[in-house]
């Protein structure tokens, strides 16, 4: 029951450096982060297990996405407007690009961050800019696997400035954010909480 104090003595910091930046880059805001995380539902997400345990595998599989093999993208070839509903309709902050005409070869990842600098602030127009345009290109993309450490997961996003991760298994499986990170691990408080509350009061003997 000491796992998530341990984790958070050792790596709370990067918690707090990954969360900073969600709130100052980027369109979104920590309000639109913590709106997500308490819009979910109140039902266990990863069961306890100490986060030096957690992997991002366990992450997909609360989100449904290791099962159904939901990969949300997009290609290289799409107009940004058609990516960014896209976007939308999921409601997600990023899409994997695959290539055109072989969509099983990573292309790269574009997200709402990249709509917002490249199409919107020079006055672009998104239905005449295609995703290979403002997306990052595979060669400089930060990717995980299944198998990550979650804290692992957070100290990349936090040493790269990024909010979106790839999952690739020699595919890609997934993807995972800040806000999954975030959200595993206040879980996982919640429910060490729980368990020292059932000790204290005498459930456990």
């Amino acid at each position: 029951m000491q796992g998530i104090a341990k984790a958070l003595g050792l790596h709370g910091k990067q918690l707090r450096l990954t969360v900073l930046q969600h709130m100052h880059k980027g369109i979104f805001s920590w309000a639109t982060l913590i709106s997500r995380i308490q819009s979910e539902s109140p039902a266990v997400i990863i069961p306890h297990m100490g986060l030096e345990n957690i992997t991002v595998r366990e992450i997909l599989k609360a989100k449904g996405e290791a099962q159904a093999g939901a990969v949300y993208w997009c290609s290289t070839s799409h107009l940004v407007h058609e990516a960014v509903k896209h976007m939308t309709a999921q409601n997600v902050g990023a899409l994997v690009v695959l290539k055109s005409g072989d969509e099983k070869q990573l292309a790269g990842i574009v997200t709402e961050r990249d709509f917002a600098r490249k199409v919107l602030l020079p006055g672009r127009h998104s239905e005449e800019t295609r995703v290979e345009d403002i997306m990052t290109e595979e060669d400089k993309l930060i990717t995980v696997t299944s198998n990550t450490n979650i804290l692992r997961a957070m100290e990349l996003m936090t040493d790269e400035h990024i909010r979106h991760v790839p999952v690739f298994d020699e595919k890609v499986v997934g993807m995972i954010s800040v806000g999954d990170v975030v959200r595993a691990i206040v879980d996982q408080q919640h429910q060490e909480v729980k368990q020292l509350k059932k000790y204290i009061t005498g459930d456990y003997y």
